[in-house]
């Protein structure tokens, strides 16, 4: 797919720098001419909304929501990272969260684990502080320290050039070169004013707008897709478009990387806001609607595995059932995690372990004869369409 329109200073426009190279300026939102709501827009806006309204719907129907919200979280981790070059899949997040030591675990694990740690801190800190500029530092710095790339001023905007292209490449020879550092503050200042302004533009639209804007400043060495991508989930959350966070767009954006890199530059060469905003809403559309069918499939995978578990465990139903609704917290667990959850000896919660087993709950994941994990498959399968499939891209 490539995206020609004619050249345009709609969205900012490219600076000469005293060394030679150009650097894009972007212009303040919202974009002037203003957004024009025509053709296809209205439609897909309109859809975009009713499929958030039934996830919305479908995930208040769980008996408890907030489960769903801590999978969905590490689902989002592992696809966002992996648009970034990680390896890690969902199995290992949930493997290293259990501290499940294993030598075969990617090394980048401890990326995905701060991506979980950043949203998760954002969430708590929404109620009391607006995604704002502090907003976006304090989870940078979640999201950075102690990783790959934990050097480049976790927190901190950057104080040089960076750029954005293949690798090897230069200033002059870079795909895309965001506005200089100094330049930096007062773009995000104007993007913080932007989100808070009243105006007319729906929530979807305004949101859409704020992701190009905050991928063009590109405020940090390292770490902006992430960054950007978690401020979508924010936004949404911030405005009561949905009432829990769980609509992730970087499965959409991993599925169509080349589509969406090349729209947020034809943004910037181009102005070409209402093209992304179809995109964008494209994918709304489409991750709703997933999310909404996986809400379906908890349900019945619980109501089945409920229905199996009285029927065949008989006086031990009482103790598996309380097992099998912490399983949608803790996916991964112990023998001793089960003796203490349900308060017996340690032979009666191996026991109904095993009898978890013959059922299809808990499936023994280490092959250990000490020390052995078992894990909730058939929940997290329902999440794991990601596998060791990471691409590079530029963060």
């Amino acid at each position: 797919m490539t995206i020609r329109l004619r050249v345009s200073t709609r969205a900012g426009q490219y600076i000469p720098q005293p060394t030679g190279y150009r650097a894009f300026m972007p212009a303040r939102l919202p974009p002037q001419p203003a957004i024009e709501l025509t053709g296809e827009l209205p439609g897909l806006l309109s859809a975009a909304d009713r499929a958030l309204g039934r996830l919305d719907g479908s995930v208040l129907t769980l008996p408890n929501p907030d489960l769903f919200v801590f999978m969905y979280v590490r689902k989002e981790a592992v696809l966002s990272s992996q648009i970034e070059g990680t390896q890690s899949s969902l199995q290992d997040l949930l493997s290293a969260e259990a501290q499940l030591f294993d030598e075969n675990l990617p090394r980048d694990v401890d990326e995905v684990v701060n991506y979980v740690r950043a949203m998760n801190h954002g969430l708590v800190r929404l109620p009391d502080l607006p995604v704002s500029v502090r907003l976006i530092h304090e989870i940078h710095a979640e999201l950075m320290r102690g990783a790959r790339g934990g050097r480049l001023q976790p927190g901190e905007l950057r104080s040089t050039q960076n750029w954005i292209g293949p690798a090897g490449c230069t200033l002059t020879t870079a795909t895309f070169v965001p506005p200089p550092h100094h330049a930096v503050p007062d773009a995000l200042g104007d993007l913080e004013k932007f989100l808070h302004e009243d105006d007319t533009l729906p929530p979807l639209v305004k949101i859409a707008l704020a992701h190009v804007q905050f991928e063009t400043i590109h405020p940090f060495l390292d770490g902006n897709g992430r960054v950007g991508r978690l401020l979508t989930t924010f936004l949404l959350t911030e405005r009561s478009v949905l009432h829990k966070p769980v609509l992730y767009l970087s499965h959409f954006f991993k599925q169509h990387r080349q589509a969406y890199y090349e729209h947020l530059q034809a943004v910037r060469d181009n102005g070409a806001w209402e093209t992304w905003l179809a995109f964008f809403l494209r994918g709304v559309i489409e991750v709703a609607g997933e999310a909404a069918e996986t809400a379906r499939r908890i349900l019945h995978l619980r109501e089945q595995h409920r229905a199996a578990i009285t029927e065949q465990l008989g006086r031990a139903a009482g103790n598996g059932h309380k097992v099998l609704e912490s399983l949608f917290d803790r996916p991964i667990v112990s023998v001793h995690d089960v003796q203490k959850l349900i308060g017996t000896t340690y032979a009666a919660a191996n026991s109904l372990v095993s009898k978890l087993v013959r059922l299809n709950v808990l499936n023994e994941m280490t092959g250990y004869a000490r020390n052995r994990r078992f894990s909730y498959a058939p929940y997290i399968a329902l999440f794991s369409d990601v596998g060791r499939s990471g691409e590079q891209a530029t963060a």
